[in-house]
């Protein structure tokens, strides 16, 4: 099961809106056939490790991540193809919690096929938890990403960041951004960095995700550099009822798609926004953000996981910016807490990664 969920993983950000499968076929000790899904549309990674097994699939075993589907979407059920080719044994890590596909065990077990599910549930269920969220709430999962100095800076005084922590840390950043939907930063980060938001790794071959622009008024530059750049992905401004008609016209013009969104207490509402981008088939989100967005984020109650990046380093002083900008609670009782707590390594940099809502528990 552990090699089926290496496999798996191969799929990161190519899958949505489907789940990250690995599949995995033994048969007297040995492994026959093996597969993942690659990409949404294409052949499940049932299908990949039945093709490799070929007839010596008959009487074997198929470890397999998810429950095999049992339904006709844009590929016939893998329930049915594993029944053809005679597998006589199905261990799945965990259930399908899509009500439009789960039922694959059950049908196979009513044919004859010996079944079981939970070995290396937990794993299985981190592994699609974006996935998870969408299909079972219709809203993306969402990730804030921050990256600060050990006094909580993200960056200076005058809006110096570049660069908060070290080369590895920018590396894992991008392959997040590889494997997220969207990535969502507010006005101000677009006018002090004019960035690109896209997902640049080592192999050329990032995925860039949907670009999420909060800008109340619409006062965006139509020659920001992420209007024009080579990217498969758009740009997605919410904007509030103030917003600039003039303005709308010119980054309509430059390729960008414009939402009106409500406002709550002065600010575009993020509930709506995540209820949109969910309606739109997204599974993920990470939020970039500066220390206002982050803020509002973890205040509605929208955040699911976060990714804080700190740097051994020290800014000093009270007059940089800081990761959660706005006030806060009067009383610790009332902070926020994270749960399923780790940490990570990258260079000098340590990145503490936890769960504003404990969501592996939720699904159990």
């Amino acid at each position: 099961m552990r090699q089926a969920l290496a496999l798996a993983e191969k799929g990161v950000g190519a899958t949505s809106p489907n789940p990250m499968v690995g599949a995995v076929i033994v048969k007297g000790g040995s492994v026959i056939g093996q597969g993942w899904h690659q990409k949404a549309g294409g052949h499940h990674a049932e299908v990949f490790a039945l093709e490799e097994a070929g007839d010596k699939a008959k009487g074997a075993t198929l470890y397999v991540t998810l429950e095999p589907c049992n339904h006709h979407g844009k590929t016939p059920p893998c329930s049915h193809a594993v029944l053809k080719a005679g597998i006589a044994r199905v261990v799945a890590a965990m259930k399908d919690p899509n009500p439009k596909a789960e039922g694959g065990l059950d049908y196979l077990q009513s044919q004859g096929v010996e079944t079981s599910w939970g070995v290396c549930e937990k794993e299985a269920l981190k592994l699609n938890e974006f996935f998870i969220k969408h299909v079972t709430t219709g809203r993306p999962f969402v990730i804030s990403k921050c990256a600060a100095t050990l006094d909580g800076r993200i960056a200076t005084r005058i809006g110096d960041s570049k660069w908060v922590t070290g080369e590895e840390s920018r590396a894992y950043g991008h392959q997040m951004r590889h494997a997220m939907d969207a990535i969502m930063v507010g006005i101000n980060t677009v006018q002090m960095d004019d960035p690109s938001l896209t997902a640049r790794i080592e192999n050329g071959k990032g995925l860039d995700p949907l670009r999420v622009i909060l800008d109340s008024r619409l006062s965006m530059d139509p020659n920001a550099k992420m209007l024009h750049q080579e990217s498969d992905s758009g740009t997605l401004i919410f904007c509030g009822p103030q917003a600039s008609d003039k303005n709308w016209d010119l980054l309509q013009k430059a390729g960008a798609e414009i939402v009106q969104a409500p406002e709550m207490s002065g600010f575009l509402n993020l509930d709506f926004i995540c209820r949109y981008l969910g309606e739109k088939g997204l599974n993920s989100l990470l939020i970039e953000g500066g220390g206002h967005v982050h803020s509002s984020a973890l205040k509605s109650g929208i955040v699911d996981k976060v990714c804080l990046f700190y740097a051994p380093k020290i800014l000093g002083g009270d007059d940089g910016v800081p990761m959660f900008a706005g006030p806060g609670p009067d009383f610790m009782a009332d902070c926020i807490e994270l749960t399923d707590i780790n940490l990570h390594r990258f260079g000098n940099d340590i990145m503490v990664e936890g769960y504003v809502l404990d969501f592996l528990d939720q699904r159990d």
